[in-house]
């Protein structure tokens, strides 16, 4: 690891550390360490599966995304290592970036890896966009007069933006990767179908997350609307998704804390929510370590 990377991984260990220790510094961590308790391992396990139906489904959006023919199975392997490097090696190896490195070893093709990767996420977020705008006018008078209420739009408005200024008007073609990246996309856009059936795919992988906070809340005995979590889970998926922090811990509990608050949410419970979604992900995704080293050993066959 250069220095410049290892300055990176320090600025965000020293947020996540700060993000926490305000995040505790008003909560009372035996409160929290108890409802986490009551939650379960059943629950948990529960959670866990659903993480890996979500990646399971992710890597049929995935398939449907690539041009050429590759196996399923091989997908979902890559997706579960994927997971698993994202939740253990935070900060050090982007899941995208383990994906992207395997999947290429049989590709042989860099751009066409990084372009299909790359729109698997973007449809993520379209979807997610989706949800959160269509959410927004339902969770007005929740918010009151603070100034969060404003957050999903800005979150929207920034997304268009940014989707208008790298598609529309394709910043960076004079560059020969991204160049043979908007060939991708532009073969892609005649793919109606296609682009239908993973946007739905999409919506349906964001609905099963939604889900899942959801039962867990419920097992923690907090009745929260789900309605609520359709507007706020976009806005807290997109300030944790910032490299800013490890994982978005101490950002994502923040985040859960200043929304679930505005609903009379304590901020035990709120911590304690989103800590379990975040552990719940965490043990859905140690099946990647087997995919690992089967990949490794060259067991799985594309």
């Amino acid at each position: 690891m250069n220095a410049k990377k290892a300055l990176l991984l320090a600025l965000k260990l020293a947020i996540s550390a700060l993000s926490l220790y305000l995040v505790f510094s008003k909560t009372d961590i035996n409160k929290v360490f108890s409802i986490l308790k009551s939650v379960g391992p059943f629950y948990f396990l529960i959670a866990a599966s659903l993480y890996v139906v979500s990646q399971f489904v992710s890597s049929v959006r995935w398939k449907l995304l690539l041009p050429e023919k590759f196996m399923l199975r091989r997908l979902f392997s890559l997706y579960m290592i994927g997971g698993f490097f994202s939740s253990f090696l935070p900060g050090v190896i982007g899941g995208d970036v383990v994906k992207a490195y395997y999947l290429n070893k049989d590709a042989k093709k860099i751009s066409l890896t990084l372009a299909s990767v790359f729109m698997d996420r973007y449809l993520g977020y379209v979807s997610l966009m989706i949800i959160g705008i269509a959410a927004f006018p339902f969770s007005m008078r929740f918010f009151g007069a603070s100034v969060y209420k404003w957050a999903m739009p800005l979150i929207f408005i920034s997304f268009i933006a940014g989707s208008f200024l790298f598609f529309g008007l394709q910043l960076g073609r004079r560059f020969k990767v991204v160049a043979e990246f908007y060939e991708y996309f532009v073969s892609l856009k005649e793919r109606k179908d296609v682009m239908f059936k993973a946007v739905m795919l999409s919506l349906f992988i964001q609905a099963i997350g939604i889900t899942t906070v959801a039962m867990l809340a419920w097992a923690m005995g907090q009745d929260i609307p789900v309605l609520l979590l359709f507007a706020f889970l976009p806005i807290v998926i997109t300030i944790t998704s910032l490299p800013i922090s490890i994982s978005g811990l101490g950002v994502r509990e923040g985040s859960f804390v200043v929304l679930l608050g505005m609903i009379g949410v304590k901020p035990e419970a709120a911590t304690s929510l989103s800590l379990s979604w975040f552990f719940s992900s965490v043990l859905g995704s140690l099946p990647g370590l087997v995919a690992y080293f089967r990949h490794t050993s060259g067991s799985v066959e594309g």
